[in-house]
């Protein structure tokens, strides 16, 4: 019997720790996903806000800035060698002028236009001085570039009822030129005189070598001609020089200089501009005048002393303002000048 109880309590008391432990479970299963918490949602909302400050941090937006400002610099710089007077090759004025004239004016044209030279010489054409003054007499140009008027292109425009502005644009100078053989270095005014009225005949005068002096001439109402008349013979008849020893054009004459029968015995005369820039012919060289040689200071300064110049000529009926005068304007300018220097010229009043 004894057993039978202690065998009750035994089976109860297990039953008991059975029930204990199953409880125990059952407490301990929800406190599991504890370690789970939030922080899972914290690491999400922390990267967001990383990548957006980087666009903000990063120059991108400034960069355009930049090279935005720099196409805007080359036009300034453009600009800077554009002339402030311009002109369309439609608006440019009827030009024409004298052969030693050609290069200033292909120059005028290419910076008011800007044309390329090759354009400038292919709209630029010169009839040579007399032919000019007779177009602009009679209309046909606007502008012409030339050595002072003859008497008989004076006398053309007074019978036309033309009156003409004479403006001298370039300083030049009227020069003597021999073959480089020749050992006469310079001449007096007088002797210069002398040669072409015919009253001295030969380079031992002057002391050069016993050989006839051969004195070339140019034609009546050349620019050249004219130059003699006015500068240096100032009224003295000259001496009618044989139909061989008068050249139709300047680079003729030099040449006649440089070869004549292959004798130093010739003279001519010239523009300093032509025979200096224009020519450049190695086998003659100018004379002093009155012991000063022409060159580009002497001319500049006046202390050579035939000085001359280029003149724009106009007909002075042309209207103020009108395209011909802002742009005679214009040439007189600092602007104009500087480019007239800059083509090998010397400048206007020097």
């Amino acid at each position: 019997m004894k057993k039978k109880i202690l065998s009750v309590i035994l089976t109860l008391a297990l039953c008991a720790g059975l029930f204990a432990g199953c409880g125990a479970k059952q407490e301990q299963k929800p406190a599991e996903p504890a370690p789970a918490q939030t922080q899972p949602e914290q690491k999400p909302a922390e990267q967001p806000s990383q990548p957006e400050q980087k666009p903000a941090e990063q120059p991108a937006e400034q960069k355009p800035a930049e090279s935005e400002q720099r196409p805007a610099e080359q036009p300034q710089n453009q600009q800077a060698n554009e002339p402030k007077f311009r002109l369309t090759k439609e608006e440019y004025p009827r030009v024409d002028g004298s052969t030693v004239t050609i290069p200033l004016s292909e120059a005028f044209y290419s910076k008011l236009t800007g044309a390329s030279a090759d354009e400038a010489s292919l709209f630029i054409k010169h009839n040579k001085t007399h032919a000019a003054y007779v177009n602009l007499i009679n209309n046909d140009t606007d502008i012409i570039f030339v050595t002072s008027p003859s008497e008989e292109e004076q006398a053309l425009a007074k019978d036309a009822g033309v009156e003409l502005e004479v403006v001298p644009i370039v300083s030049e100078a009227f020069v003597f030129l021999v073959s480089a053989d020749n050992e006469v270095q310079g001449l007096t005014h007088d002797q210069i005189v002398g040669i072409y009225s015919g009253r001295i005949t030969n380079w031992k005068e002057v002391g050069g070598k016993d050989v006839p002096i051969r004195a070339f001439q140019r034609p009546v109402n050349s620019g050249s001609q004219t130059g003699m008349l006015d500068l240096v013979m100032d009224g003295t008849p000259m001496a009618e020089a044989p139909t061989e020893l008068i050249t139709a054009y300047m680079g003729e004459l030099i040449d006649a200089v440089a070869a004549y029968n292959n004798e130093p015995d010739a003279i001519g005369y010239s523009y300093y501009y032509y025979v200096n820039d224009m020519w450049g012919y190695n086998k003659t060289r100018l004379l002093a005048i009155d012991g000063v040689f022409p060159n580009n200071d002497t001319v500049a300064d006046g202390s050579y002393r035939y000085h001359t110049a280029y003149y724009a000529v106009i007909r002075k009926s042309e209207p103020e303002g009108s395209t011909v005068r802002k742009m005679l304007d214009w040439i007189l300018s600092e602007e104009g000048q500087t480019l007239v220097e800059d083509t090998g010229y010397v400048r206007a009043g020097k």
